[in-house]
This record gives C-alpha cells, structure tokens and sequence, in this order.
C-alpha cells in the first residue's frame, strides 16, 4: 500500500526510522565521526545539568557518504536537583529514569577515540554542555548541521530535525538523544538534489572553512534594528564574551562586513573586535 501510494504522486509517505546496525569498520579509505546529542535540565550550559547523553559512532568516505555505523552510546545522568516538570513534558524523561545514574568518563573517552570530528544538530548548544563534562571534546573539531548547512537553499523550509527528517521520508522519536542522533545520520546521508551529493558533504565542506566573528561593541542603540536585519545576534555578556551585537561571516567577507560597521553604524574609522573561529574553537564555550 505504502508503494502505491508513493507511486501515484498525490502522496507522500513516511516510514518509521529503523536505526542502522552497527557493523565491523567500512573497509576502504574512510574516515570516524561521533554524532552527540544531549538533554538538559535547562539552557545554561554554565548552570544546568546534562541528563541524557547519546552518540552514533560511523565511518564516512571522503566524497562525504555514510559507510556504515560502528557504535552507539546511550546514557543518563542523574542531576543535582529535580528534573523541571517542562523537561519531563518534552523528553519524557523522569526522575525515577535517571535515578542513581552517572555517566562514566572512561567510557565517553573509548567511545569517541578515533573519531576526527564531532557533529551535533546545534553544536553550539551541545558542544558547551560536552566540554563542561568531558575535557575529551575540547580538543575535537565540532560542526553543526544547524548553521552549516543553509537548508533553505536545498528545498527545506527551515532547519527543524524532525521537519528535516520528514523530508527524507522518515519520522522518529523525538528529544531522546541517541534516538535523535539516528535521525541526523539519515539527514546527512539524504542526497541533496541540488549538489547531487549527501549533506553530510556539504557540512564538513563549510566545518573545514575559517570564519571570523565580529564584534560591534558599543554600536548606536537605535541602529540594532539594521544590526538584526544583517545578521547580528545579541549577546548578554553573561559568558564572559563582550556585551554586544556580534556576526559570524566568511574569513575573505571580514573587511566587507568592517566596512560596513564604519559607514552605516559607526560612521567612523573604528577597529572592530574580531575573532578567527575554526572547527576547533567555533561553538565553544572557552572562546
């Protein structure tokens, strides 16, 4: 039925995501990654705990295509105080679930040796969480398969993982980590009809590129408004990071972007703060 329906062009069908089974190391030339996702009693990653650690670990090839599925890691960790009920109410995870849980650092450690990168569906939420835990992923380069691909460009309406699975032709259970960790290695695996290439290609093409942030410290209030339209994000100076407007562009568009700064905010020869970011640093909290 399922067929037929596909068949007529009036429908389209989803299947149930079946994760992969891990097997023995591709053969051939290929290269190891760790897909990580987290859950967490909140949004600081300063703050709030890790409750649930998941992680795939899979061989990819150069061109970018998924070999195969070497591992899974799927953990909790009981936090300091109670679960918040909202929490609970989106993961389903309970108190009584994570109860006398801890997650054991040696076994992070041998689950992500021989990985060259880390890849997570908003690095910069996971990778803070990660490091806080688990020196281990300080030293690893990260790419995020949020701001690394622009999925607008490739047919999708936004950057959703569940909407982006559906348009794979799957859907799963959401905000369980290592059931969300399959669902990004289909994503990436997912041809893009407008490179003819996996996602999964196109992301570590951008990961690998320096970029450089650029801080408008100090910028005319009533000019946020055109600070937003470009790009800007805001940052509350809570991390240590400046109290200001900041954008994360391409290494050779940094002097467009001062540019900018000096005619239509600043209206002068200023010196912007600037940071070269690359898959070791970006998404990190220590920077």
């Amino acid at each position: 039925m399922a067929e037929a329906l596909a068949r007529s062009g009036d429908y389209r069908v989803l299947r149930r995501l079946i994760p992969r089974i891990p097997s023995s190391p591709a053969a051939g030339q290929t290269k190891v990654g760790i897909l990580l996702d987290t859950e967490t009693t909140g949004l600081d990653h300063a703050r709030d705990e890790i409750i649930e650690l998941g992680m795939v670990k899979f061989d990819y090839t150069p061109d970018g295509r998924i070999a195969g599925v070497r591992d899974t890691f799927s953990a909790f960790n009981e936090p300091s105080a109670p679960i918040p009920p909202e929490v609970t109410a989106l993961t389903g995870i309970t108190d009584g679930m994570v109860a006398g849980h801890r997650i054991d650092e040696a076994a992070v450690n041998a689950f992500v040796d021989g990985a060259v990168i880390s890849i997570a569906h908003n690095a910069g939420f996971d990778r803070k969480f990660a490091e806080r835990y688990w020196p281990v992923f300080e030293r690893m380069p990260w790419a995020c398969s949020v701001t690394e691909v622009d999925w607008r460009t490739h047919g999708f309406a936004g950057a959703q993982l569940g909407y982006l699975l559906n348009g794979a032709g799957f859907f799963h259970q959401a905000h369980r980590a290592v059931d969300d960790c399959h669902a990004l290695l289909e994503i990436l695996d997912f041809v893009l009809p407008t490179t003819g290439a996996p996602a999964l290609a196109l992301l570590l093409e951008n990961a690998r590129k320096p970029t450089m942030r650029v801080w408008a410290e100090q910028s005319p209030f009533e000019l946020k408004d055109s600070l937003k339209k470009r790009g800007y994000r805001w940052n509350d100076g809570s991390d240590g990071r400046p109290k200001s407007w900041f954008i994360d562009v391409d290494e050779t568009a940094a002097k467009d972007e001062i540019a900018f700064l000096r005619t239509e905010i600043y209206m002068s020869d200023v010196e912007p703060g600037l940071q070269r970011l690359t898959a070791f640093t970006r998404f990190s909290a220590r920077i």
